[in-house]
């Protein structure tokens, strides 16, 4: 694939960078994403997403958008207060890039739904903010055969993982948390608060990860670490990582469920 050279200007400080280049980046302008959850994780993973280039996006988010979201979610404002997410995410990316291709599907995940709409993507980037919901698309994912990043944020914690249960060898999420959270009783930000910045440091690192695996193919910037789980503390500050390892017994991806 060749850039038109409005395309090369526009996303020529990737391309000066050896472990992306032209090939990285065209491997980018090639690749499709679905974000799941226009919230605070994906208002500043969608933004960051564009940016870098991604040739197509498909936005999942059946939510309005609500004045106390202004707080961390980055690409509203105060008139679309009311407005449908993915309808205003979708306004938002039109004046942002429209050389980008872009779907909005205003419909929640579930366990009945969630392979069939994880089917055709090279990626999954999960904000959602329960564990039934992470645990249907992770479930999704597996079946469908599609790589899932999965984006966690509350108070000054973040944490990210890379997850390809598809594969024999590799854990899916449902290996890390286990089957006792398939009900939808998470807590949630409203009662126990989040940092703004918080849910940024989260989305951005979520996106780097994603553009690692995107751009894997080429060379660019090293093994896409499946399996890895990287936990942000914004009070220290600090991260570390987690090694996670395939479930034999899990019942989407193991080998003896």
């Amino acid at each position: 694939m060749t850039l038109p050279p409005e395309r090369l200007d526009r996303f020529a400080r990737h391309i000066v960078l050896p472990e992306i280049g032209g090939a990285g980046q065209a491997a980018l302008a090639q690749s499709s994403v679905a974000l799941i959850g226009l919230g605070g994780i994906g208002s500043p993973a969608l933004q960051y997403l564009a940016s870098a280039g991604i040739g197509t996006l498909v936005l999942f988010d059946d939510g309005e958008v609500e004045l106390s979201n202004l707080q961390r979610q980055t690409i509203y404002a105060e008139n679309d207060v009311g407005k449908g997410k993915v309808d205003a995410a979708m306004a938002w990316l039109r004046n942002f890039d429209d050389q980008l291709t872009v779907t909005g599907i205003r419909e929640r995940i579930t366990t009945g739904n969630a392979a069939r709409l994880m089917e055709g993507v090279d990626l999954v980037l999960d904000g959602t903010d329960n564990f039934a919901t992470r645990l249907a698309i992770s479930d999704g994912c597996v079946a469908a055969g599609t790589p899932l990043l999965s984006a966690a944020v509350g108070r000054f914690q973040g944490q990210v993982g890379a997850f390809a249960g598809h594969l024999p060898d590799q854990p899916c999420y449902r290996c890390y948390v286990g089957d006792a959270f398939d009900a939808d009783d998470c807590d949630t930000c409203a009662e126990d608060g989040i940092l703004g910045a918080m849910a940024g440091w989260t989305a951005t690192f979520a996106v780097l990860q994603a553009i690692r695996i995107l751009v894997s193919r080429t060379g660019g910037l090293g093994d896409p670490q499946w399996g890895k789980l990287h936990l942000m503390d914004g009070l220290a500050p600090s991260m570390r990582t987690m090694s996670l390892v395939k479930d034999p017994a899990c019942k989407a991806c193991g080998s003896t469920a």
